[in-house]
This record gives C-alpha cells, sequence and structure tokens, in this order.
C-alpha cells in the first residue's frame, strides 16, 4: 500500500491543476533561467521590442513568474497595453532556432522564450512560452512547434507549423488555440510600437537579454536565486523543422526531455502465456521513496540509499536545487491497474552486478536519473517492477521497466548527449506525470527470467549494456554483455 504521507502529498499536488494551470513560482531560479532563456546574438529580427496587438487593441503580455523556476510554461495574457517589457517581442527569421524560409519565432523580450504551441497538453494550456529550440535547459536548436508562417507584415494570425488548420486565438484573457477561420477577429494580430525593420541582433541588447534596461533591471530583481519551481508541467514535443538542424531532446535534461518518439500502437488483446504468473499492483506490497524514507530502518537491507534525513534538504543533481516531493509524487504516480510480471527484483548484468537508481541523480520530479551498474547490496535503490500492461503499456509481449523505488521507467532518448542517453523518467513520457504510452520505454518481453534491453524506439538496433559502471546504450551485437538477469 502506498503510504499516507505519499497520497497526502501527491492529493496536494493534483488539487492545484485547473483548466489553466497554476505554476507560479515565488520567484525564478537564476542560474537556471539564464542558461534556458539566451539571447541569441546570431539572430535577424524582423522586429524587435514590438508590440503584438489584438483586433480590440490589446496587447499580449508575459508574466515570468506564471510559469516554472526557468520561466518556461508560461501562459500568454491579453491585457491593457502599458509599454512593459513583458509586453515586447521580438520576430525572429533567421538564427540558432529558426533554420526555415518564410518562418518567423515569437520571442518575448522580457523572458527571451519561444511562443510555442503544443497539441497534446490540457485544453487551455496549449499555448505556453518555452525555450527556444523546445529543450527546457536551453539545450534545442529549431523545433516546429515554436515556427509561424511570416509574410512581412500584419495584420497576421498564428499558425503554428505542427499543427496544420490551428490558429492561435484570444479566449477570455488568454491566447488559447482553435480552427483558423479567415476573417476571425480573436485570430488577427498587428505588430506596432516597435521597430519595423531588421534589426541586427546587438543594437538592443542590454545585458545580453532584453531591450529596455529599466524594465529588465527591475526583473532582475524579482529572480532571486532560490529555486521555487511549482507544479511545473513538461517541455513541448520537439519536432525537428528540418533533419539537418534538429537537435534532440530535453526536457529536461537536462531539463525534460522530450518525452515520447512516436506514437505507441493500438491496444492488442493477445498477450504471452507466462503473464499468467504477473501480480497486479493492488495484491503488491510497493515501497516508495517517500514510504521507505519515513518507514524502513537504517539499518534494513532495503533500506534507501542516498536520501538525507530531512526531504526539505535533499539536493538533487539536476534541474530544479532541491527535492520537491509533491511534484515527485505527481510526476512518478503508482499504477494500481497494471499486471506486473515481476514485482522489487534486482536486474544484473552478466558480470552479476545490479542496476541501481540513485533518487538524488535526476531532477526536482525525480525524472533524468541515470542508472549505476554496481555491485548488489540489496537495497530499495536495486529494485525495479517490470509492466506488461497498464496505464502506460498498451503493447502486448513488451514491458515497462519501473523502479520500485521511485515509480519512474526506463528510457531511451536517441536525442541526448552521448552517454546520457539512457535515463529514469515519468513513466509515459511526460515530465508532469500525465503522459500515456511512449515506445522511448517499451522493451520486447516474453517472459522468462532474462532480458535484452532493446527499447522498442531504437527499432531492434539499440540495446542497452554496462558501460564502466553506467547503463549506456550501443548498437545490438547479440552479445552476453547485453544480457541481463532478473534475479527475485
Amino acid at each position: 500500500m502506498i503510504s499516507s504521507i505519499t497520497l497526502l502529498l501527491a492529493t496536494l499536488a493534483l488539487t492545484s491543476a485547473s483548466p489553466l494551470e497554476v505554476r507560479t513560482v515565488a520567484s525564478l531560479n537564476q542560474a537556471a533561467f539564464e542558461e534556458a532563456q539566451q539571447r541569441d546574438a546570431t539572430a535577424t529580427r524582423a522586429f524587435s521590442s514590438t508590440e503584438i496587438k489584438t483586433s480590440t487593441g490589446q496587447c499580449l503580455v508575459v508574466d515570468e513568474l506564471s510559469g516554472d523556476f526557468r520561466a518556461n510554461l508560461t501562459p500568454i495574457k491579453v491585457a491593457t497595453c502599458d509599454g512593459s517589457t513583458g509586453q515586447k517581442w521580438d520576430i525572429i527569421t533567421k538564427g540558432k532556432h529558426n533554420d526555415q524560409a518564410g518562418q518567423m519565432l515569437v520571442v518575448n523580450t522580457l523572458t527571451q522564450a519561444c511562443m510555442n504551441f503544443d497539441p497534446r497538453r490540457a485544453a487551455g494550456n496549449t499555448v505556453i512560452m518555452f525555450s527556444c529550440g523546445g529543450r527546457a535547459d536551453g539545450g534545442g536548436a529549431v523545433t516546429n512547434s515554436q515556427l509561424f508562417p511570416f509574410s512581412g507584415s500584419s495584420p497576421i494570425s498564428f499558425s503554428p507549423s505542427n499543427a496544420a488548420g490551428t490558429c492561435l486565438a484570444v479566449t477570455g484573457s488568454v491566447l488559447d488555440q482553435a480552427p483558423c477561420k479567415a476573417g476571425d477577429a480573436s485570430q488577427t494580430f498587428t505588430f506596432g510600437g516597435g521597430s519595423p525593420a531588421a534589426v541586427p541582433a546587438s543594437s538592443t541588447a542590454v545585458g545580453g537579454r532584453g531591450s529596455a534596461s529599466a524594465s529588465v533591471s527591475a526583473s532582475a530583481t524579482k529572480k532571486a536565486s532560490v529555486s521555487a519551481g511549482i507544479r511545473s508541467s513538461t517541455a513541448p514535443v520537439q519536432v525537428p523543422a528540418s533533419t539537418a538542424s534538429s537537435e534532440a531532446g530535453e526536457t529536461d535534461a537536462c531539463g525534460e526531455p522530450i518525452e515520447a518518439t512516436s506514437a505507441a500502437p493500438a491496444p492488442t488483446a493477445t498477450r504471452s502465456s507466462t503473464e499468467t504468473r504477473a501480480i497486479t499492483s493492488a495484491s503488491a506490497s510497493k515501497p516508495t521513496t517517500l514510504q521507505t524514507l519515513t518507514s524502513a530502518p537504517a539499518s534494513s537491507a532495503s533500506a534507501i540509499v542516498g536520501l538525507p534525513a530531512s526531504l526539505s534538504t535533499a539536493s538533487v543533481s539536476r534541474a530544479g536545487g532541491v527535492l520537491q516531493p509533491s511534484a515527485a509524487a505527481e510526476a512518478n504516480q503508482f499504477d494500481s491497474t497494471a499486471t506486473r510480471a515481476f514485482t522489487s527484483v534486482s536486474i544484473k548484468s552478466s558480470t552479476g552486478k545490479c542496476l541501481f537508481i540513485d533518487p538524488l541523480a535526476g531532477d526536482f520530479r525525480q525524472n533524468l536519473i541515470p542508472i549505476k551498474v554496481q555491485t548488489c547490496t540489496g537495497s530499495a535503490n536495486e529494485k525495479f517492477d517490470f509492466i506488461t500492461k497498464g496505464l502506460h503499456n498498451n503493447v502486448a509481449n513488451s514491458t515497462l521497466v519501473v523502479s520500485s523505488l521511485t515509480n519512474g521507467c526506463l528510457n531511451f532518448d536517441s536525442r541526448r548527449a552521448a552517454g546520457d542517453t539512457v535515463i529514469m523518467f515519468s513513466c509515459g513520457g511526460r515530465a508532469a506525470g500525465e503522459g500515456l504510452v511512449t515506445d522511448s520505454q517499451l522493451f520486447a518481453f516474453g517472459g522468462g527470467n532474462s532480458i535484452v534491453l532493446a527499447p522498442e524506439n531504437g527499432k531492434g538496433a539499440i540495446c542497452m549494456f554496462d558501460n564502466a559502471g553506467k547503463l549506456d546504450s550501443q548498437a545490438c551485437t547479440g552479445g552476453a554483455d547485453q544480457v541481463f538477469s532478473i534475479v527475485a
């Protein structure tokens, strides 16, 4: 059973959601913000520090503290024009994050984040600001979720290149989406109040960021170095605008990787006969990070390795600074509907070493955790569930490999840097936990006590192996070093 503490924290996180998700932070993590939202000094700007006005004469505006600790995921609101930097925009027609002729990026002058359309997000939250290039930490190149057709003049409609027939539209006080409709006033915008000519990238830079020094200085005062990410959601899907310039993913990372790399096949009814021995989570005793921390004796062989006595002091290696228990509980939820072929088992390499999860080696949600391969100790860090059917697996003869400790899924992302393609990530492939099925987390499995960890998005060509104490990826060879044993 999941502990009452875990349930309480998960409930608190989930009940904060609303049709327009509340992600307001008290302050930005300045270092993470500066890394994620870098001004492109090489860019060609058709307009610089211009207002974008609706058909009613109001301005599009961004509040830097209405998103996460990096100023990602901020909604775009509509308000009376007041000349503030949050209402200023750069229109980039060529640069690091736009290599497509006739396309534009719409970049907020205050935050340097890009207007982004993500159709996977909940209704009312598909239009957000996100790091240009589509990676939460700012490491992305080009994504068509941020590219909009541009003819050089206005009035204009914003029709994202990743969603034909969809236009951005004013709905109440926010920018939302709607089917494109010629002449619809809610979908019509004009540029005004800025420079209408192509502006050299350096001519408006102040401190390497926006163009209004007073506003930027005042804004900087608000950006304390304390991370306060609350209800942060996932990074947008990065769909390359061109194969030559596309860059792999994060979310995450280090921020949040892009989640699903392709859609999963439709559910099928055929399953392996070996699954008759599977157990369901309803009857399984499930250790979780918070539960084990609060209930397991420190001397217990199954106690968690690597957590401090207090979660409030639990620093993490990647984004976010410290572990946020409510965000982790929301992102990595236990699937009580799942069929488990194995529960709380060890996964051993050909040399007899165990896969090991350090719950603080990832980000504030316990995503992006690398997997160590080390001498077995029997700790909870070494335990995994094999889920053959459930919320995040609807594919016959396949399994999710889920940490019994964090509830995160073993994940392969070829877009990440070499040596960092194998990580633990929220099951379903979305950083905040709302994803469904992604083939980056599915592995062929027909039963038995061994497995070749060949992710389905690797198309049978990629296998995982022990690379000097770390689980890594390489071309499949059929060698013994790519075969892992499942040990109860």
